[in-house]
C-alpha cells in the first residue's frame, strides 16, 4: 500500500523503543497513519498484508491500529453482504472517526458467547436505547478512540436473556478510561480498563441483539473473520522481523572456538532453516483465508474451525520463531536495549488473544466430532 512508505516505515521503528520504554501512546504514529489513509476501510486481503508489514516494523502499533481496523472491515463485510447496518462506521471511518473494542472482560472464557456487562433499556429522544454497566479489559487505543463497540446482557423478561450489541462516543456519560496499563510487552498499544456506568447506547447505535452462546450469526462471522485473520497478521509480521535479526547476528558474530561466522555453523543454520520453514507457511495460510472472506466464499461450518486455527498457527509459529532467534543472537538478545527483547516480550501477548489455544481445539473437535 502506498500509506506505509519506506520513509513512514522507517520513522514508526525509530520511535517503537522509546514508546515502550516509556509505556507511552503511539501518537506520533496514529496521526501519520491517520494522515497517510491507513485507517480506510479496504480488502481484508490488503490489511491482513499490510497489518503484518506495519507490525514488521512496530508490533505495538500494529496491534493498537489492528482494533480500528476490525471494526471497520465488520463494516465493510456485512455489506459486501447485503447487510447495510454498520454502514455508518465505514462513513465514520472515512471521516477519520477511531473505532475500538470494549468487549473483553475480566473472569469471561466466554468471549463473545455471554457478557458480564449488564444492559437495561432505556428511553431516549430517539426511541429504545440501552444503559450498559460493567467492566472492559484489553481497551486498547484507550487514549485515542472516539467510537467504542460494546456487548452486554440485556435480562429479557419475556423469554431468555439476549446480548446487546452498539456503540458509544468518547464524550458519552458513564465512560471511565483507567490509566493502568502497565504491561510486560505490547504496551504502546494502551489497552487500559474501561468502567461503563450506565453509558448510553441510542437506538440508532445498536448493532445487534444475539441470543447467548455460540451463533453464527453474519455480524459474529464478521468480527472472528477480520480479528483473528489481522491478529494472525499482526505476529506473524513480528516473525518476520525476529527471522531478519536472526540472520544478522548469525552473519555478525564469530565463533571464538572455530574463528568462522555463526553463518557458517551448521547448528545455526540449521535454527534459522527451521524457523523460515515454519514462517514460510502462514503467508498462504492468512492469505487465502482473507481472499475467500473478501470474494465472498461459503467454507460454512468449517468457517470458525479455519479462522480460529490460522489464529493460533500465527501465534504459535511466532513464538517458536522469535525463540529461535533469540537463540542465535546468543545473551545480547537479552538485553533491554536489543530489538530481540522487546519481540520476545511483544509476541507473548499472542496468548491472550482470543481464540486461546483451548477454544481453537474445543472448536475444531466438535466441527470434526460433533458437540460433546
Amino acid at each position: 500500500m502506498a500509506a506505509l512508505t519506506p520513509e513512514l516505515l522507517a520513522r514508526i521503528r525509530d520511535r517503537a523503543a522509546g514508546y515502550d520504554r516509556d509505556n507511552a501512546f503511539f501518537t506520533a504514529d496514529l496521526d501519520e497513519l491517520r494522515d497517510a489513509g491507513y485507517l480506510a476501510p479496504r480488502p481484508l486481503l490488503e490489511v491482513v498484508r499490510e497489518q503484518r508489514l506495519l507490525a514488521a516494523h512496530a508490533p505495538a502499533t500494529a496491534l493498537g491500529i489492528n482494533m480500528h481496523l476490525v471494526w471497520v472491515g465488520v463494516a465493510r463485510v456485512l455489506a459486501e453482504r447485503g447487510d447495510a447496518s454498520l454502514e455508518w462506521v465505514l462513513r465514520d471511518a472515512e471521516a477519520g472517526e477511531l473505532f475500538a473494542f470494549g468487549n473483553s472482560e475480566p473472569g469471561n472464557d466466554l468471549v463473545l458467547w455471554d457478557s458480564k456487562t449488564e444492559a437495561v433499556p432505556v428511553e431516549t429522544t430517539a426511541g429504545t436505547g440501552f444503559a450498559f454497566t460493567g467492566t472492559k479489559i484489553f481497551t486498547s487505543l484507550a487514549p485515542a478512540w472516539t467510537r467504542l463497540g460494546v456487548f452486554g446482557k440485556q435480562a429479557h423478561g419475556d423469554g431468555a436473556p439476549r446480548l446487546v450489541h452498539g456503540f458509544l462516543t468518547r464524550d458519552d456519560a458513564g465512560v471511565t478510561t483507567l490509566d493502568d496499563w502497565d504491561t510486560l510487552g505490547m504496551r504502546a498499544t494502551q489497552s487500559r480498563t474501561t468502567r461503563l456506568e450506565g453509558a448510553v447506547v441510542p437506538p440508532e447505535r445498536v448493532s445487534r441483539f444475539l441470543p447467548v452462546g455460540p451463533n453464527a450469526d453474519p455480524f459474529i462471522f464478521a468480527i472472528f473473520a477480520n480479528f483473528l485473520l489481522s491478529i494472525g497478521s499482526v505476529y506473524a509480521g513480528i516473525a518476520d522481523r525476529a527471522l531478519e535479526l536472526a540472520v544478522e547476528a548469525a552473519h555478525r558474530r564469530t565463533s571464538m572456538r572455530t574463528g568462522a561466522p555463526y553463518s557458517a555453523d551448521p547448528d545455526i543454520r540449521w535454527r534459522v532453516a527451521d524457523a523460515a520453514l515454519a514462517l514460510d507457511a502462514l503467508a498462504p495460510d492468512l492469505e487465502t483465508l482473507a481472499a475467500d472472506v473478501d470474494g465472498l466464499v461459503d467454507h460454512g461450518a468449517a468457517w470458525f474451525r479455519k479462522l480460529t486455527g490460522a489464529k493460533h498457527r500465527a501465534t504459535e509459529t511466532a513464538r517458536y520463531v522469535v525463540d529461535q532467534a533469540m537463540r542465535v543472537a546468543g545473551g545480547g538478545g537479552y538485553a533491554n536495549a536489543n530489538e530481540l527483547s522487546r519481540l520476545q516480550r511483544d509476541v507473548l501477548a499472542g496468548i491472550y488473544h482470543p481464540s486461546d489455544t483451548e477454544s481453537v481445539h474445543a472448536t475444531v473437535a466438535t466441527h470434526l466430532l460433533g458437540p460433546v
